[in-house]
């Protein structure tokens, strides 16, 4: 069995940031491009914890579909399962730098987000009870800080190898 391309990053080097995972065309021919929302160093930094992920879920997910400019792109919003980061989908070709404005303010939503969390009630979540709100808060603020506030070209493109390559076959 082939690799799939995100297993070919080299995920010692990676760095916090916003990259372009992958670009499809569906079968109606629309263009969808996948980032990957990376908040913590794979294998460097200590993994996110599930139930901050889920509270981001939540909260990052209905602040973009009730976005004014691209609630009608967003596709989906979601966390990765080895914990680093999330996953955004949006309708388009588009490339890291453009969506920073976008993540920026979806994570300061978050990281400033007082209230009940959209959707966590037992009705509406499989695991409702299972969110750490102030740890959401916490992260997402020390993203916006350490990274997005001045975002770096090594925070926006994959690792490349010797070669060159990094692997990404968008």
């Amino acid at each position: 069995m082939d690799k799939i391309p995100s297993f070919t990053i080299d995920h010692n080097r990676l760095m916090r940031g916003v990259y372009v995972s992958r670009r499809d065309i569906t079968p109606s021919g629309d263009m969808l491009t996948t980032f990957d929302i990376r908040m913590t160093e794979p294998n460097r930094q200590k993994a996110l914890s599930p139930d901050a992920l889920h509270a981001m879920e939540h909260l990052a997910a209905t602040f973009l579909r009730n976005h004014p400019v691209w609630k009608d792109r967003v596709v989906y919003w979601g966390p990765m399962g080895c914990c680093t980061g999330n996953y955004l989908i949006l309708q388009g070709a588009l490339d890291a730098l453009e969506i920073v404005p976008l993540i920026k303010e979806t994570m300061e939503f978050v990281a400033n987000f007082d209230g009940e969390i959209p959707g966590a009630t037992p009705r509406d979540c499989g695991n409702y009870s299972f969110m750490n709100l102030e740890e959401a808060r916490r992260v997402a603020g020390k993203y916006i800080e350490e990274v997005l506030v001045d975002i770096k070209p090594e925070n926006l493109e994959y690792p490349t190898d010797n070669e060159g390559s990094s692997g990404y076959k968008g």
